[in-house]
């Protein structure tokens, strides 16, 4: 049995491309595409015809180059863009926020592009209820905002 994988390392390679392909569509983290593009070198290597440790070789130091030298230019990319493509809770930040309950830098809560949210005031001025402010960061599923003039809302 040990002899067939060893003759028929490459489908072992292929399963091993798959299965990191398959665990990266679940994690989007871009470590196992990287390993995945290693075990694809070993696929490769096994079809030419080398040495199951040559296999591993290629494996390892190929996914050592991905992970250190192609993942960073890819997470550049992913992260830099035009403004529509920001996340939704990006697109967040500068928006109407309608205060809902009274907000102090303790909480409160506010509707933002439709949704309530828990809410701090970001000024030392409290907003009661009726009043607009503007988002101007989040913070994980708190929103922190500034009051804003009298009128001087948009939607």
């Amino acid at each position: 049995m040990f002899e067939w994988v060893i003759a028929n390392a490459w489908v072992f390679w292929l399963a091993l491309f798959l299965v990191l392909a398959i665990v990266e569509m679940m994690s989007l983290d871009l470590y196992f595409i990287m390993l995945s593009a290693g075990a694809l070198g070993g696929v490769f290597v096994a079809l030419a015809g080398g040495g199951f440790w040559l296999q591993v070789l290629v494996f390892c130091l190929l996914s050592l180059a991905m992970v250190f030298f192609v993942r960073p230019i890819a997470l550049r990319q992913l992260h830099k863009g035009p403004a529509d493509r920001l996340t939704n809770v990006d697109r967040l930040v500068g928006q109407d926020a309608l205060v809902l309950e009274p907000t102090t830098k303790m909480g409160g809560r506010a509707k933002i592009g439709g949704e309530t949210w828990s809410v701090r005031s970001e000024d030392e001025t409290p907003l009661a209820p009726g009043m607009y402010g503007t988002v101007v960061r989040i913070d994980g599923a708190t929103a922190f905002i500034t009051t804003r003039a009298a009128g001087a809302h948009g939607h």
